[in-house]
């Protein structure tokens, strides 16, 4: 490591809302992750990028600790958020969750209305004093993910009967109303039409001001036109990160290179 690279990476360090250090996972005796070092900086979307099967989503989900779901499922190494690590067995995984929230690949409105649904998690959170303050959070919450203009007379109906990009309007709607700090998002497009998905860019490219995001996407140029900081993961390491002109302009890297450039992947 360069002193250059060396005084890049301290300062990554001091900025990140999340980080990494030398973090694993593994399903059984599958080694699906090996020895992950990465900053993710608050208030900007960092891009996670690399073939199928590359560790891109299972990392994404140690930071909120969806890992703990799947059996067999062992991490190791150090993951901190805000400087806590977020392994502590002190660590009570719902309010972790409420810190970290995530959109899925594909739309999951609850079966409930479209009020229910963004009013779900401040109600369990008990973050409304009463039935003003919980109207104000769902309307809000709406407002911010692009949606209350499309569906403020139509609270009462299903959420489900949105269309698919409405739907995943309303799933980011649910994840900010609880006020989480990081964002999660795993292939939030890859369901949705060209219209749809240049409706959810844009709303992510209006949220990080206020949230820190981490994306999955197996679409570079959408890793292009939304982030700040893009990291390349094959075969379960990652193999570089940094800024999202630089590593597709400029990558440090053959199997970065190889990728971007569309040889293999």
């Amino acid at each position: 490591m360069t002193a250059q690279t060396a005084a890049a990476s301290l300062a990554d360090r001091r900025l990140a809302k999340v980080s990494s250090r030398d973090v694993n996972v593994f399903y059984g005796e599958k080694h699906a992750l090996k020895h992950v070092d990465l900053d993710i900086r608050a208030n900007e979307v960092t891009a996670l990028i690399g073939p199928s099967g590359c560790g891109k989503s299972t990392y994404l989900r140690c930071i909120n600790r969806m890992n703990d779901l799947i059996e067999n499922c062992q991490v190791t190494g150090s993951l901190s958020l805000d400087g806590d690590d977020v392994y502590d067995k002190k660590v009570d995984v719902v309010q972790l969750r409420a810190r970290v929230g995530m959109v899925f690949q594909k739309p999951n409105p609850f079966p409930k209305s479209i009020y229910d649904n963004v009013a779900y998690g401040p109600r369990i959170h008990g973050m409304a004093r009463d039935q003003a303050e919980l109207d104000e959070v769902v309307m809000s919450s709406l407002e911010r993910a692009g949606l209350l203009a499309e569906v403020k007379d139509r609270l009462e109906e299903p959420g489900t009967g949105l269309s698919g990009g409405q739907q995943q309007r309303l799933c980011i709607a649910r994840a900010i109303a609880v006020s989480p700090e990081v964002i999660l998002m795993d292939e939030p497009c890859s369901a949705l039409d060209p219209i749809a998905t240049a409706k959810v860019e844009e709303l992510i490219d209006e949220l990080r001001e206020n949230f820190t995001i981490v994306i999955v996407t197996h679409s570079m140029q959408q890793a292009a036109r939304v982030s700040q900081r893009t990291a390349f993961f094959h075969l379960g390491e990652l193999v570089e990160v940094g800024d999202t002109e630089q590593i597709f302009t400029n990558p440090q890297h053959p199997l970065t290179q190889g990728y971007i450039t569309g040889r293999f992947g």
